[in-house]
C-alpha cells in the first residue's frame, strides 16, 4: 500500500462517489491534492486486485469502495502484500 492508495480509498468513502480514472483525478485535484492520471491508472488496478475496490459499470470503468476498502480504512484489514508502485 501506499499513500496514494489510501488517498484514493479515503476520497472514494469519504464523498461516497462513483468515478471513471478521469473523474477521480479531476475531483482529487479539485480537493487540493497532487496525484496524476498515471499514478491513479497505476494504482487501481491493484486496488482492484487486493479487492479494495471493484468495478461498477465496465464502461468507464467506473469503481467505488468495497467492504474491504473501508474495513482497511478503519485499521480492520492487513494489506502488506499489496505490491509498492513501480
Amino acid at each position: 500500500m501506499t499513500g496514494r492508495d489510501d488517498l484514493i480509498l479515503d476520497f472514494l468513502a469519504e464523498k461516497d462517489v462513483i468515478l471513471n480514472k478521469r473523474g477521480l483525478e479531476i475531483n482529487l485535484k479539485n480537493e487540493g491534492y497532487d496525484i496524476s492520471y498515471s499514478t491513479i491508472k497505476r494504482r487501481l488496478p491493484k486496488l482492484e486486485e487486493a479487492g479494495l475496490i471493484q468495478i461498477i459499470r465496465e464502461k468507464g470503468p467506473y469503481y467505488a469502495i468495497t467492504e474491504k476498502g473501508e474495513a482497511y480504512l478503519e485499521g480492520e484489514a492487513d494489506l502488506r502484500d499489496l505490491d509498492e508502485p513501480e
